[in-house]
């Protein structure tokens, strides 16, 4: 029997999105697969998997926005932007919430970033992670994006907790290094989840565990239809001719 749909997986920390994807995949027994959007292994949250038809509604999931909660540490910058790195440089925290939220505040509209060099972006058909691994770095060009929104949740120096609601291709890794640089302190992105792709939400999601726990017909009914990724999007109706 075809598996077609849109599973809302809850990725958890330490699994590459490929890998949540194929133990998903072979719990459904699915043939044709694929996803919505990237999580670095570090993050968690919403994965949007496409099964069957729906992988062809791919594109729509990857245009969506995207909302995260984030939490940044001042004071330590790494060599990847985030806690999988190593210590690059370490400086005094000089700032309080006030301070915080007024840099962060600068990095909400149109703005310019530069794609970390740990990244799946490819450049000569090579992601720019396999130059970084072998210690070579790349020119990268700036690209576009909007940032909607950067709510302040929480702030216990040096760490602030922070939701971001951004556009596509927004790198929250480069967003906190670039708060960090506007402070004068440096930064890194301690924690990642993602809360919503456009319309869809973490809290319909399922965790890998409990749809292992589940029967293969319960599996099955967990699949939204491939229009799920549609929700949200202006509506069209045509009148008779």
């Amino acid at each position: 029997m075809p598996v077609d749909g849109v599973l809302l997986l809850d990725k958890p920390r330490g699994l590459s999105s490929t890998g949540a994807l194929a133990r998903a995949r072979r719990l459904l027994g699915a043939r044709k697969a694929g996803h919505g959007g990237t999580l670095d292994p570090m993050a968690t949250g919403l994965l949007p998997l496409l099964f069957g038809e729906a992988t062809k509604f791919a594109d729509d999931s990857l245009a969506a926005d995207k909302t995260y909660l984030a939490e940044i540490t001042l004071g330590v910058a790494t060599d990847t932007g985030d806690a999988e790195g190593e210590p690059i440089a370490r400086r005094e925290v000089r700032c309080d919430a006030a301070a915080f939220a007024a840099a962060a505040a600068a990095f909400v509209g149109r703005i310019e970033q530069v794609p970390p060099m740990h990244s799946a972006l490819k450049r000569d058909g090579r992601p720019l992670y396999d130059y970084a691994r072998a210690g070579l770095a790349v020119e990268r060009a700036p690209r576009t994006v909007t940032v909607h929104a950067i709510e302040m949740l929480a702030w216990d120096a040096p760490r602030a907790s922070v939701r971001v609601s951004c556009s596509k291709g927004t790198y929250i890794r480069t967003l906190a290094t670039d708060i960090g640089e506007r402070l004068g302190c440096g930064a890194h992105l301690s924690a990642l989840r993602r809360e919503r792709v456009g319309a869809l939400s973490v809290a319909d999601a399922i965790t890998l565990e409990a749809l292992e726990a589940l029967a293969p017909h319960e599996r099955q009914a967990r699949l939204a239809p491939a229009d799920a990724l549609l929700a949200g999007l202006p509506r069209v109706t045509l009148d008779d001719a």
